[in-house]
């Protein structure tokens, strides 16, 4: 049977279009299924919705031609300051202090990391796909069947198209039937918090500072966004989230005050506001016989530590590194041993990030006041020890470890 392409990417949200565009620049033709219709993902507006990218990620855009489209948008983010706290009763006077001029990475003039609204992203990683030739995108159509023969994997779309590859990707979120249908299982638990989600307009600039609070039902993120502007990533315990979410727009600004405090000066809402669920999910696996799993549809975790999308973009980049070097070593693309490379490179990774993630958020959604005391002086031990503080930074940054060629310099 003649394929429609070398790989099948399963899920066109943004972690499917960056490998897809990975793969087509180093020879590979790819295949992208997308839930959604294309003029739902082009047609978004402002909604608040934004990402704290890593410079490793930031490397990864570069690479694959999207920073340049959306660089102009980007809002840089110079300093991190994270501190305990409790509504209405100010921060802890112990805290933790990052600084890009600590020196990140090679300058110190670059910044730690960027603040990215996802209208923009998604709308380069469409236009980007679309000028690709080697690219093909399906849009508005969901798989229902993957079958599997000696030769490559075939899936069947809802309206009875079958498409043809030597292997199959499955980005398709945390319920991802790619996984289910490979008979790929999943471990995690929810952690009975949900995430709020918004964006703010302040009187005072935010002079690209990120801001994290940890509260006792959860933490409260204030992230730069360009102008005076920032998005809010805001836990709470589900039943309290719920309560908050039904509000007026001006009642949910009652409760966001005094958890949120005056440095920024006057604040409404600019834009929508969302809700999402918080939990930790890993699949057992993230490869099977001619499929692997990257981004959610691999793991899924607290956003405590603000690595979400980094991570999800690392898997990109570990897939495409792995993909391209067996492929130039003439290697089969889909061989267990193949696929076997990638799941070893991320799987102990992501074990890891999750466990941190998961130990974080349990020891600061706490108000024991032992607990707080600790952590509390944690925070200043770390915060007194410079070379501690920079390889924290370079940690969050993606900088340490076996980096894949795209998220080299």
């Amino acid at each position: 049977m003649t394929k429609n392409s070398d790989i099948v990417i399963v899920g066109g949200g943004l972690n499917g279009p960056a490998l897809a565009l990975a793969l087509a620049l180093a020879g590979f033709t790819v295949t992208v299924i997308d839930a959604l219709p294309v003029k739902i993902r082009k047609n978004a507006g402002f909604d608040g919705r934004g990402y704290a990218l890593a410079l490793a990620s930031k490397r990864l855009l570069n690479a694959i031609g999207i920073w340049p489209r959306v660089a102009q948008n980007a809002q840089p983010m110079y300093e991190i300051k994270v501190s305990d706290g409790h509504a209405g009763l100010g921060v802890s006077p112990f805290f933790m202090h990052f600084d890009h001029s600590d020196g990140v990475d090679s300058s110190p003039h670059d910044p730690m990391g960027f603040m990215l609204e996802d209208r923009y992203l998604r709308g380069a990683f469409l236009a980007a796909m679309k000028e690709h030739p080697a690219i093909t995108q399906i849009s508005g159509q969901t798989v229902v069947a993957q079958t599997l023969d000696p030769q490559g994997i075939s899936v069947t779309l809802a309206s009875g198209k079958v498409l043809r590859a030597n292997l199959l990707i499955g980005s398709d979120g945390r319920a991802s039937g790619t996984a289910t249908r490979a008979g790929i299982r999943r471990t995690g638990w929810n952690y009975g918090q949900t995430a709020l989600v918004c964006a703010i307009d302040h009187a005072m600039p935010h002079n690209g500072i990120a801001h994290q609070f940890f509260m006792p039902a959860g933490p409260l993120a204030i992230l730069p966004l360009p102008g005076n502007r920032s998005s809010i990533v805001w836990s709470e315990t589900t039943a309290n989230a719920a309560a908050i979410h039904a509000l007026s727009d001006a009642d949910y600004l009652a409760v966001l005050r005094p958890r949120f405090g005056d440095f920024l000066g006057e604040i409404s809402l600019a834009g929508q506001r969302f809700t999402y669920p918080l939990d930790l999910t890993l699949a057992n696996a993230f490869v099977g016989e001619r499929l692997a799993l990257i981004g959610d549809a691999a793991h899924g975790m607290h956003p405590i530590a603000g690595q979400g999308l980094n991570a999800d973009l690392r898997d990109v980049a570990a897939l495409a590194h792995v993909l391209t070097h067996a492929r130039q070593r003439g290697e089969d693309i889909a061989a267990q041993l193949t696929l076997d490379r990638y799941q070893q490179w991320r799987r102990f990774d992501t074990q890891s990030l999750a466990m941190i993630t998961d130990l974080s958020n349990k020891l600061f959604s706490n108000g024991n006041p032992l607990l707080r005391l600790g952590r509390d002086l944690g925070m200043r031990a770390i915060n007194a020890m410079p070379p501690l503080r920079r390889g924290l930074m370079r940690e969050a940054a993606g900088l340490r470890g076996d980096l894949p060629d795209l998220m080299r310099e």
